[in-house]
Parts: C-alpha cells; sequence; structure tokens
C-alpha cells in the first residue's frame, strides 16, 4: 500500500492507495482542497465566507455546495434549529475565532435562523446562496465529511478502487481488505471504547474533548442557544458517505436516531457523558463490555 500524509484544514489527512498516486492525482487532490478551502474556512480573510460575514447578498458557490446545504437543511429540520452552520459567530463569541484567541468575546449567542436568512438555489453550473443579514459559516457539522468524499471521487476519477481516505476524525474506505478502527474513548485518548471493521462506508467520529480551550468550552454547540452541548461525550456514525456520516454524529448530540432514521439509514454509537452508551443493533458486538 501506499501513503500520502498532508495537514490541511486544521487537521492530518492521509491517503492510502493500493496504487502509488500519479503526480497529476496528487496535484488534483491539492488543488480542491485549497478551492474548498477557499470558499468555506472562516479562519482566512479571502474566502468566499468571510465576505459573507462583511455583509449580506448573492454568492456564488461551486455547484458541490448544492448537497452540503441540503443535508443542513434536513438536519437543522430534524433537530430544531440545533443543527445550523450559521453557528459560527456563536463560536467566535466564545473565543473559537479566526484568530484563535480562546478568550470570550461575550456571552453566548444563538446563531441566526437558517431559515430566516438563507435561501439557496442551483442548477448545472453551480450554486447560489442569497444572505439577508452577515452571518459567519461554519460547516464543521458537515464539512470534512464532504471534502473525504471530493477527495475519493479524484480517485475515482484517476482509476483508484482501493483506498483508504483519513481525515483525523472523518474515514472513507474503497475495495480491498476491511480496515480494523478502534472507537476513542472520549475522556482517555490512550483507550477504545470499542473496535468497529469497516469496508465500502465511511466512519464520522465526534467528541466534546476535540477543540476544547476551557472550563466546558468546545466546538460542539446548540446552535439555538450558542452554549456547548453537555449530555452527549462523542458519537460515532456509519453511513455510505462521509459527508452524512459526519453530518448526522453532529446530529446525534442533539436528537435520538429514530428521528434522524427517518431520513437517514446509518449506523451509529453514542456515549453520553455519565458513561452510558446507545448504539444501533449492528454495532452491539463492537463494544467492549
Amino acid at each position: 500500500m501506499h501513503t500520502l500524509d498532508f495537514e490541511a484544514i486544521g487537521t492530518q489527512w492521509s491517503l492510502t492507495t493500493a496504487a502509488p498516486l500519479s503526480p497529476g492525482t496528487g496535484g488534483a487532490v491539492t488543488e480542491l482542497v485549497e478551492s474548498y478551502d477557499r470558499t468555506w474556512s472562516r479562519f482566512r480573510s479571502d474566502s468566499t465566507v468571510a465576505r459573507m460575514a462583511e455583509t449580506a447578498g448573492r454568492f456564488e458557490l461551486p455547484a458541490s455546495a448544492a448537497p452540503l446545504l441540503r443535508l443542513f437543511d434536513t438536519l437543522q429540520q430534524l433537530t430544531g434549529g440545533a443543527v445550523n452552520p450559521l453557528v459560527g459567530r456563536s463560536l467566535e463569541a466564545l473565543g473559537y475565532d479566526a484568530a484563535y484567541t480562546f478568550q470570550r468575546s461575550g456571552p453566548s449567542a444563538p446563531a441566526a435562523a437558517w431559515d430566516d436568512t438563507v435561501s439557496w438555489t442551483a442548477d448545472g453550473r453551480g450554486t447560489t446562496l442569497t444572505t439577508s443579514a452577515p452571518v459567519t459559516f461554519d460547516i464543521g457539522a458537515a464539512g470534512k465529511g464532504q471534502l473525504v468524499d471530493l477527495v475519493c471521487a479524484v480517485l475515482d476519477e484517476a482509476g483508484h478502487r482501493e483506498y483508504v481516505v483519513d481525515a483525523g476524525s472523518d474515514l472513507r474506505h474503497s475495495g480491498g481488505a476491511p480496515l480494523r478502527v478502534a472507537l476513542e474513548h472520549p475522556y482517555d485518548a490512550a483507550r477504545a471504547i470499542g473496535v468497529l471493521t469497516l469496508a465500502d462506508r465511511a466512519l464520522c467520529a465526534s467528541a466534546v474533548n476535540r477543540r476544547q480551550w476551557g472550563d466546558g468550552l468546545h466546538h460542539v454547540l446548540d446552535a439555538r442557544t450558542g452554549s456547548p452541548v453537555d449530555a452527549v461525550a462523542a458519537t460515532w456514525a456509519l453511513a455510505p458517505d462521509a459527508m452524512t456520516a459526519d453530518g448526522l454524529a453532529t446530529a446525534l448530540f442533539f436528537t435520538g436516531p429514530e428521528e434522524l432514521s427517518r431520513s437517514f439509514t446509518f449506523d451509529y454509537v453514542r456515549m453520553f457523558t455519565d458513561g452510558r452508551a446507545d448504539y444501533s443493533p449492528a454495532m452491539a458486538g463492537v463494544l467492549f463490555p
């Protein structure tokens, strides 16, 4: 197997393929990641998202924005507004801002209402998003998963059939030998709460111990209040693609799997802050007693 390691969008990536990547494929991956970051990053001043934070208006986005926005439409409905990509301004208020100050600038602040603030349309040429007020997007709930899928599409286009794309807590496997994956304990990174076998699916995880910068301050916020969640410690979701798995891993902090299963087919593990866990039947054998 051949592995390409690199750092992008604030995390470590690893592409493992049965055949080596050609220079052209490696370059296409680099260009894709840069383009995605230039559109969606709230941490760089030249991004489209940075312009959205300055003024309301119409913004042209790539065609790939449509499935991401459609997923957010569904998740914000199923969670009653708890999952909302306009939560960026709430994160900034708690100190997780573009300058990484990690200093609160005020009380917790709810995100702007998604349906009242944003509308979008799409055709074969691209996606147009319209905002009625300046907003700060944070697509962390599903964006990294989507970028994993887009990288996989580049590999598919280049003829690769056996690979693993690993973007930290987001994984997608295709072809070849199944991958054994440990589910990291949210309170002790040296331990696992279980091990599962990943084959031709995506596994995404989210935990409150990641991107934590103060007492009770972390990146998983309820957009309705702007406050960090405190009942769920970690989630894992298995789905056919990484964008969906990533979004569901976030949504499981706010709503039950039975509600999400109205729109999605997936498996999951959810660990609460009191140590309890619930999981889908297919995941019953992966957790340690």
